[in-house]
């Protein structure tokens, strides 16, 4: 063996070891974006799809729309049935907006029992379709517990996007919208 073929076998080791590190800082970095216990984006991962959602909006003149839900008696659910059915509930609820929602949209869990789902190329009568049509497939799918099918009841707020240039900004708005329905209940 000579001494290029020496050096070539330590540089392909390299290559490999390289690869394997950039493998790792991907998966870890999918995992700082994605939320621990439901098969969503955490907040810190939504909000970095709604700025990338925004400068495209912006960039072509292209609508969307932003959900907020927060659960309707989730806390009666962790009270009454134990916190590992909470959990089970939170599972549902995301898994139900994942299946109910289109490849481009993003779904995000806030914290606690609040979600937010990100709409491109919905206005606000589209946005508000989708937050009735959630809201009763939430209701009629609900979450399993104990061989028991329970509802998930939900409020949602809706805010169109006119321009906004902070995800927090946006979210605040629809945060708010949601508040002023789930009081109007």
């Amino acid at each position: 063996m000579t001494a290029a073929d020496d050096l070539n076998g330590e540089i392909e080791r390299l290559k490999a070891e390289a690869a394997h590190w950039r493998a790792r800082a991907e998966a870890a970095e999918s995992l700082a974006e994605r939320d621990v216990l439901t098969p969503v984006l955490n907040r810190r991962g939504f909000e970095r799809e709604m700025s990338r959602a925004m400068a495209f909006c912006r960039r072509h003149r292209t609508e969307a729309a932003l959900l907020y839900l927060d659960l309707d008696g989730f806390k009666a659910i962790n009270d009454q049935l134990g916190h590992q059915a909470g959990d089970a509930a939170l599972i549902a609820c995301a898994e139900i907006l994942n299946r109910n929602l289109r490849e481009s949209d993003a779904v995000g869990r806030l914290g606690g029992d609040e979600f937010a789902v990100l709409l491109l190329g919905t206005d606000a009568k589209g946005a508000k379709h989708k937050a009735q049509s959630l809201t009763e497939t939430l209701s009629k799918d609900g979450f399993a517990w104990q061989g028991q099918v329970h509802p998930l009841n939900g409020s949602f707020g809706v805010r169109a996007f006119t321009g906004q240039t902070d995800p927090a900004d946006w979210l605040a708005e629809a945060d708010a919208a949601m508040w002023v329905r789930k009081k109007g209940r």
